[in-house]
């Protein structure tokens, strides 16, 4: 096991920067979730939302995010040792695909259960 190195620390976080730079390069689906993620912070921002329900929006979001780049993360692995068409290749691409899918319903859920009793009281 190699030595604790700060440099190399800063290196991971460069790497996994540029993963994220990738990852909105390459995804049209995370540029969404990149708008859905600033629209959401903003508007929780703007209603000065209960700590309770910043939680809530927060681990949404970060789900929505973990399930995309891990979907993502096994594209690029499943592409690099199978190129050719392969049913199970393509199995595992639909499952992971389905992880981010419940992981987005899930935060819609969560986004409305947060946002429309806060908007409620502004719409007379």
């Amino acid at each position: 096991m190699s030595k604790f190195s700060l440099a190399a620390r800063m290196a991971s976080f460069r790497y996994a920067f540029w993963g994220f730079v990738d990852l909105l390069r390459s995804e049209h689906n995370a540029r969404i979730h990149l708008l859905a993620t600033v629209l959401v912070v903003a508007l929780a921002w703007w209603l000065k939302l209960e700590r309770a329900d910043w939680i809530a929006l927060l681990v949404a979001i970060a789900l929505v995010w973990i399930t995309e780049a891990l979907n993502t993360a096994l594209e690029y692995l499943a592409d690099a040792a199978v190129p050719e068409q392969h049913p199970l290749i393509g199995k595992a691409k639909d499952v992971a695909a389905t992880g981010v899918l419940i992981a987005s319903l899930v935060a819609l859920l969560i986004g409305l259960l947060v946002f429309v009793p806060a908007l409620w009281p502004l719409f007379p």
